[in-house]
C-alpha cells in the first residue's frame, strides 16, 4: 500500500480548453534522453478512445435466489457521488482532507487518476480544476533530485504520483504541460536508477520502499512497473531491458502450482496481489503466458475472500484492472459481484471507508475499480477483441 508500512499488498475527450492538446506528448528524445542514458527506445505514440455512451458494465443476469445486478446507471452515479465527496474535500493547494491524504503525494495522484478514469480532463468542469492543482502540487512537492515520494508513502507514492504524471501528460494547457516536461523526465529516471541497485537474485528488477533499497517487493515494483510502461506508451524512451527485468521480477513472484502472486515470495497477500500480477503481464504483452490463465483462475476461486483482507479495496482495484484485460465470464463475473457488493456500502455522503487507510485513499480505488470499463486511462487500455475471443 502507499502508508511505506510492511503491508503487502491520441485524441482524448471532445471539450478541452482552447489551445490545449488533446493529444498525448511524445517526449522530446534529447530531454528524457539526457536524463536515462543511451540505449533506450523510443516507442510510438498511443490514443486513447472517445468515451463510449455508456460504461460497458453490463453482467449477466441473476441466477433465481442471487441479489439482481446493479444498472450501468447505478454504477455511474456511486462513481459521480464518490468523485463529488473527494473534489468537496480538496484544499487550495492541492491536497486533500486533514489525515493522511493531506501529507501523502500518492493519494493525490491516485484521486487525479480517479478523475481522469471517469473522463474528468484537465480544462473542462467541473472537475478539471481539481486535476490541475494535483498536477502543480506534485510539482511543487518533488525534490530537486526528481523525487516525489515526499513525507509518507516512500517509493509507493513516488511511482503512483509518476504514473499520474505520465497519464495526465498530453491533457493539459501549455503551462501545466511545463511543468510536468521538467518534472516527469525526473521522476522515471528515480525508477530506472532504483531499479539498478545491485540486488541479489530473487529481488532483481523490482522496487521497494526507498530508491536506493537492495529488496524489492511486488506491490510496490507493480506501480513502478506501470509507471514506466505508462512512459513508454506514451513515447517516452524507457529501456526495452528495464520492462523486461521488471517482468522477470514479477513471474518469481508466482506461483504456478497455485495460481498466485506473492509479496516477497509466492504466496503471501496472495487475494490481494494476485490481480496485480495479472494486470503486469497483461498490460506488457505477457497475453499468451501460462501465469496468466492461472492468476485469472486463481482470482476467480478467491475474489469473494476480498472483504477479508486487510487490503480489500487495494485488491479490488488490481482485480478489476486484471479481469478487464481479460474480458469474458470472467469480468463479467467478478464485476457483477463488485458493484453489488460494494454500491450498497457506499457511504451517503458519497465515500467508502472499511478503515483500510484514508478515506480519500479508499473511496479513490473504488472509484478507479468501478471506472475501468469507461476505458479512459491509456495505460489500462486493453484488447477489444477480448471479449470475442
Amino acid at each position: 500500500m502507499i502508508s511505506g508500512n510492511d503491508a503487502g499488498c491520441g485524441d482524448r475527450l471532445d471539450g478541452g480548453p482552447q489551445g490545449m492538446s488533446m493529444k498525448r506528448v511524445i517526449f522530446s528524445g534529447m530531454l528524457l534522453g539526457a536524463v536515462i542514458g543511451s540505449g533506450a527506445e523510443k516507442s510510438g505514440k498511443r490514443k486513447a478512445p472517445a468515451r463510449p455512451a455508456r460504461p460497458d458494465v453490463q453482467a449477466p443476469a441473476a441466477a433465481p435466489g442471487e441479489a439482481a445486478q446493479v444498472t450501468d446507471e447505478e454504477v455511474d452515479k456511486a462513481v459521480g457521488r464518490g468523485l463529488a465527496w473527494i473534489a468537496r474535500g480538496q484544499l487550495a493547494d492541492g491536497t486533500f482532507g486533514n489525515g493522511q491524504a493531506q501529507n501523502t503525494s500518492g493519494i493525490w495522484a491516485l484521486c487525479g487518476m480517479a478523475f481522469l478514469a471517469r473522463g474528468h480532463v484537465p480544462g473542462t468542469e467541473p472537475y478539471g480544476p481539481v486535476v490541475e492543482r494535483i498536477v502543480t502540487k506534485l510539482a511543487e512537492v518533488q525534490r530537486a533530485d526528481g523525487y516525489l515520494g515526499g513525507n509518507d508513502g516512500k517509493m509507493y507514492s513516488h511511482c503512483i504520483a509518476t504514473l499520474f504524471l505520465s497519464e495526465v501528460s498530453g491533457m493539459v494547457r501549455p503551462e501545466l504541460q511545463a511543468k510536468i516536461d521538467q518534472a516527469l523526465p525526473r521522476a522515471l529516471k528515480i525508477i530506472l536508477d532504483a531499479q539498478k541497485i545491485d540486488k541479489d537474485a530473487n529481488n532483481r528488477g523490482g522496487w521497494r520502499y526507498t530508491p536506493d533499497a537492495r529488496d524489492s517487493d511486488f506491490s510496490c515494483s507493480g506501480w513502478a512497473l506501470m509507471a514506466l510502461r505508462s512512459a513508454r506508451l506514451n513515447g517516452a524512451p524507457i529501456p526495452p531491458e528495464a520492462i523486461k527485468n521488471a517482468v522477470e521480477y514479477v513471474l518469481r513472484r508466482h506461483d504456478e502450482n497455485q495460481g498466485s502472486f506473492g509479496y516477497t515470495d509466492r504466496q503471501t497477500h496472495a487475494v490481494t496481489l494476485t490481480g496485480a500480477g495479472l494486470l503486469c503481464l497483461s498490460l506488457c504483452g505477457e497475453h499468451n503466458n501460462p501465469a496468466v490463465g492461472r492468476a485469472a483462475r486463481y482470482l476467480m476461486q478467491k475474489y469473494e475472500e476480498l472483504p477479508k483482507q486487510q487490503y480489500c479495496f487495494y485488491g479490488m482495484y488490481y482485480a478489476a484492472q486484471g479481469l478487464f484485460q481479460l474480458g469474458g465470464k470472467e469480468w463479467q463475473t467478478f464485476s457483477g459481484w463488485m458493484y453489488a457488493t460494494w454500491i450498497p456500502k457506499q457511504n451517503e455522503d458519497g465515500y467508502w471507508d472499511r478503515n483500510e487507510q484514508d478515506r480519500y485513499y479508499q473511496t479513490a480505488m473504488v472509484v478507479l475499480a468501478f471506472t475501468v470499463p469507461y476505458r479512459q486511462l491509456p495505460i489500462y487500455q486493453r484488447d477489444e477483441t477480448v471479449d470475442e475471443k
